[in-house]
């Protein structure tokens, strides 16, 4: 609208883009995402960092030129961002279930 324009204005036609805030980490690291479409959001224990799965079409998209957008989503939202795609993440998912390792890392008997 014209509250927009008038930013968009006084910064010398900078583009912006506007992006809905929320409190659930989740949902700000969706709406910081767009336009790409974001399949699912695995936060890790401790809140730091975010796996963010997106459909394989969408990925360069998600992840923008030279990092740019999922480098602006990881500020916006405070969290270190990983974005994958639905194929590697789900080649993640086996790789982590096909051995279980010990604490130094060989296979356990």
């Amino acid at each position: 609208g014209s509250r927009v324009q008038r930013v968009v204005t006084e910064l010398r036609n900078e583009k912006i883009d506007i992006v809905q805030f929320s409190d659930d980490k989740r949902t700000m690291i969706i709406n910081a995402m767009s336009p790409a479409k974001v399949s699912d959001v695995i936060i890790s224990e401790d809140g730091t960092q975010a796996d963010v799965i997106v459909p394989d079409f969408q990925l360069s998209l998600a992840i923008g030129r030279a990092g740019i957008n999922a480098k602006l989503a990881a500020q916006l939202c405070g969290l270190r961002l990983d974005v994958k795609s639905e194929s590697e993440a789900a080649g993640l998912t086996v790789e982590n279930t096909a051995a279980p390792t010990t604490d130094a890392g060989s296979p356990t008997a």
